[in-house]
């Protein structure tokens, strides 16, 4: 794979910074309220939630509804965006929870921030981090939720790896993300705006669910996503030749 890490942040911080900035304007993957209502999420939650966090959503799947979070519960929520899902969870978590969102471009975070200056929630935070490297102290959390973002890294393995060490024994993960029912050619794989477009680095699905459990997790349950689509055609000509669709996934920290 000839993926330079650097070079492959560069593309997806362009990205998410056109969706945080220019949250009406075409990408390939949709966007906003509607995407969020036609996954799953409740309506009146999502009343409750920052317009701007909202209109800036681009996950792929709802994964709430695998195991409800508990009031009271340490959350930590990987690519957090303009906040939509740290939000969400504030809000099942309660006063005596807490949420950190954690995301690496500048304009999602200054939108997240700008979010919950807006809102009445005090057990939400924000931080600038990457997924491969948290800087958080082992065992710092219940659960570590996660939307569309694992598939944008080319070290996945680190990934799981961090998110086994800041989860409590017993914690889990549960999150949605991209995969495959094949294995992409490297001339997909190599190609950082495929990338950034939440294609090419995503994995077949089994051998996804294998690295998760590789990881030391046991993965309890998945569901597919049928109603995630993606956008633009060229998009999704390629989503249909290799099969590429969203699946949400519950696993605890062994």
């Amino acid at each position: 794979m000839g993926i330079d890490l650097q070079e492959l942040r560069g593309y997806i911080v362009d990205m998410y910074s056109d969706v945080a900035l220019l949250p009406r304007g075409k990408f390939h993957f949709p966007t906003g309220r509607p995407l969020l209502e036609l996954l799953g999420y409740a309506p009146e939650l999502l009343d409750k939630i920052p317009i701007g966090a909202i209109e800036s959503f681009a996950g792929v799947g709802y994964h709430f509804g695998l195991e409800p979070l508990k009031e009271g519960e340490r959350v930590l929520d990987l690519g957090s965006g303009a906040g939509t899902d740290a939000f969400f969870a504030a809000l099942h978590v309660g006063a005596a929870g807490s949420v950190i969102g954690v995301d690496m471009t500048d304009a999602m975070l200054e939108k997240a921030q700008e979010n919950l200056e807006l809102s009445s929630l005090s057990n939400v935070r924000f931080q600038k981090a990457y997924a491969e490297s948290l800087p958080f102290d082992d065992e710092s959390f219940d659960v570590v939720i996660s939307n569309g973002v694992i598939n944008l890294s080319p070290v996945k393995e680190t990934v799981f790896a961090e998110i086994h060490r800041v989860l409590a024994p017993g914690g889990r993960l549960m999150f949605s993300d991209i995969v495959t029912g094949v294995e992409l050619p490297d001339s997909i794989r190599d190609n950082c705006a495929l990338w950034a477009e939440c294609i090419g680095g995503a994995q077949e699905s089994q051998r996804y669910l294998r690295l998760i459990e590789k990881a030391n997790f046991t993965i309890e349950a998945t569901s597919q996503n049928e109603r995630y689509r993606f956008a633009q055609d060229s998009t999704l000509s390629a989503a249909e030749k290799f099969r590429v669709h969203s699946i949400s996934i519950l696993a605890h920290r062994n």
